[in-house]
């Protein structure tokens, strides 16, 4: 049974884990990559842990029994507090189309919610046609604003965005 946990400092090394599962299946879904955050120390996974468990952030996990097979983070932006971004969503492949993604969505919704948030906004890559359409599914939609991958100028990101009210 699939479990969604904000990630803690007990989790820390947990998220480790699944980042790097992350970056190394999906390096076109993130900005930064594999051969960078592989080379953090495990202190640097406790600080990220720490920050993505404060109030003005939330990240999640989730588990397949004690394994991490996904993982979302969201925040609120600055210039809008009323909109939260999420980033970094990712599912193991051997648990997609089980729900764990859309759990994992409710959940930044949930924690956006609470906080009195109007939208949920996220970045996906042109490449990834499967998550656009996931996202599509779940009520994003495009708003028109593109622009280039930080790590392949041939990839453009779209910006879609979810109404919570």
């Amino acid at each position: 049974m699939i479990a969604i946990e904000h990630i803690t400092l007990g989790r820390a090394l947990v998220f480790k884990d699944v980042r790097l599962r992350a970056l190394r299946e999906a390096p076109t879904a993130f900005s930064s990559t594999h051969a960078k955050e592989a080379a953090f120390l495990d202190e640097e996974w406790k600080k990220r842990a720490m920050r993505w468990s404060s109030g003005g952030s939330a990240g999640f996990l989730a588990f397949d029994g004690d394994r991490g097979c996904g993982m979302v983070f969201s925040f609120a932006e600055e210039l809008n507090p009323l909109r939260a971004q999420v980033v970094s969503m990712w599912v193991a492949p051997e648990v997609r189309r089980e729900g764990v993604g859309r759990r994992l969505i409710e959940a930044v919704m949930e924690w956006a919610r609470g906080r009195e948030m109007r939208d949920v906004k996220l970045m996906v890559t042109s490449v990834n046609q499967g998550a656009i359409a996931f996202y599509e599914r779940l009520g994003f939609r495009m708003t028109g604003k593109a622009e280039a991958y930080p790590n392949d100028a041939t990839i453009k990101q779209y910006e879609m965005v979810l109404a919570l009210v």
